[in-house]
C-alpha cells in the first residue's frame, strides 16, 4: 500500500482515504490534504487496491467490497502504529467509520478520532437504505463535515436519524455532495473548502493533544 505524505514530520496524523469514484490525487483530497498541512497536520493518503488498479491501467473498475476496503485500511493503520485520526471523503470517510466500530480491530488502538467528508449515508436517490447502524458503536470522538443539500444524505433528513448527540458536526450551507454551494447561495466552493479544512485541522489537533 503506497502512502502520500503531506505535512511535518511531527505533526498529528491524518490518515485520509478517498471517495469511490476519484483517487488520492483528485482535487478535492490535494486541496484539503495541502490545506491541512499548511495548518501543522501530517496527512496520509492512500489509494484503495481497486482505485490503484484502475490508476495504473486506465480501467474502470468498481470499488471493492466492504470487508476487503476494511481490511485494506487497517493494513494502513497497522504500518504506522502511532496515534491518529483516520477518515475519508464520501465512501473513505464511511470505510473509517466501519474500521472503528470493529470492536476487533488489532490496532484500533492507535485511533484517537474519526472524520468523515460528505457521510455518504445513503445510496443517491435510495433514502431508504441507510448506512448509520454502526456509528452509535464508535467509542473514539466522530466529525461529519457535511453540505446541507447533500443528495447522500442533507440537513434535514440527517437530522432526523437521531445520531448519538456527542458526533462533532459541520454544515456548509447550500453545499453539494462536493461542498460545492450554488451560485445564487452568494457563498463558494473555496470558502466551503477552507471551512472544512479549518474545522478539520482544529478536531485532528484536539484529539491528539
Amino acid at each position: 500500500m503506497t502512502l502520500i505524505f503531506d505535512g511535518p514530520e511531527e505533526g498529528p496524523l491524518f490518515v485520509f482515504s478517498h471517495g469511490a469514484g476519484a483517487p488520492l490525487t483528485s482535487d478535492f483530497m490535494e486541496k484539503v490534504s495541502v490545506g491541512l498541512a499548511e495548518q501543522g497536520i501530517r496527512v496520509a493518503r492512500f489509494n484503495f487496491n481497486y482505485m490503484q488498479q484502475r490508476v495504473e491501467t486506465a480501467s474502470r473498475r468498481p470499488p471493492e467490497r466492504a470487508p476487503m476496503l476494511i481490511k485494506q485500511f487497517d493494513d494502513v493503520i497497522a504500518s504506522l502504529k502511532q496515534p491518529m485520526v483516520i477518515g475519508g471523503k464520501s465512501m473513505g470517510g464511511r470505510m473509517a467509520t466501519l474500521v472503528a466500530a470493529e470492536p476487533t480491530g488489532a490496532y484500533l488502538q492507535h485511533v484517537k478520532g474519526i472524520a468523515c467528508l460528505g457521510y455518504p449515508f445513503h445510496p443517491q436517490g435510495k433514502p431508504e437504505k441507510l448506512r448509520v447502524e454502526h456509528l452509535a458503536a464508535i467509542k473514539q470522538p466522530v466529525a461529519i463535515i457535511q453540505g446541507t443539500r447533500d443528495k447522500l444524505g442533507g440537513q434535514e433528513e440527517v437530522l432526523s436519524y437521531g445520531l448519538p448527540e456527542r458526533f462533532n458536526w459541520l454544515w456548509l450551507e447550500d453545499g453539494d455532495h462536493d461542498f460545492k454551494p450554488r451560485v445564487k447561495s452568494g457563498l463558494t466552493h473555496q470558502q466551503h473548502i477552507q471551512s472544512c479544512i479549518d474545522f478539520l485541522a482544529a478536531y485532528i489537533k484536539d484529539c491528539l493533544k
